[in-house]
């Protein structure tokens, strides 16, 4: 069984699973259920295009997800959560684009949790806060498609890496 460290002091077994396929939705899977494997334990279903990059938040209670749809998705992954349509998106980010290229673009969790981030096609890294899915930077630099960004573990610094073989360390207000 593998194991998940968080906050460097809890240690938890990984019991799900987390796939996306080019159906637009995103399956997670219990392992404990292996009678059942191929039924999903979740389906999150809103993106209209190819979903390019997962990332789970600090305490694995929400999934941030980005496709070639043009949209960055917050998901509440919660067990006994209320079901129904839609019920599990908690909010979507506007900005960031994937174009003609179709690159594979990733988007990242602040370790707070109270900022989201995704890099683009349009050159630029988008910073959303997390609470109200507002743009809190959109920061320039790079001269190709932004496809991966990460903040660091303590420091308000955000780094983005780019198809223009650049990578930046940018400086942010801490949250």
């Amino acid at each position: 069984m593998r194991f998940l460290k968080i906050k460097n002091s809890m240690i938890l077994p990984i019991l799900h699973f987390t796939l996306i396929g080019l159906d637009n939705a995103v399956r997670t899977f219990d392992m404990r259920k292996v009678e059942n494997f191929d039924m999903p334990t979740l389906v999150l279903e809103g993106h209209t295009d190819t979903i390019t990059g997962l990332r789970l938040n600090s305490d694995c209670s929400h999934i941030l997800s980005t496709s070639m749809d043009n949209t960055v998705r917050s998901w509440d992954v919660r067990p006994f959560m209320l079901y129904g349509e839609g019920a599990r998106q908690q909010k979507l980010f506007a900005g960031a684009s994937n174009n003609y290229e179709k690159n594979l673009l990733r988007c990242a969790w602040s370790p707070d949790g109270n900022r989201v981030a995704s890099g683009s096609s349009d050159w630029f890294v988008y910073v959303w806060e997390a609470n109200n899915a507002n743009i809190a930077y959109k920061l320039p630099g790079h001269r190709g498609g932004v496809n991966e960004v990460d903040f660091h573990p303590t420091q308000p610094i955000i780094a983005s890496m780019s198809s223009d073989k650049q990578i930046f360390l940018g400086e942010i207000e801490a949250s």
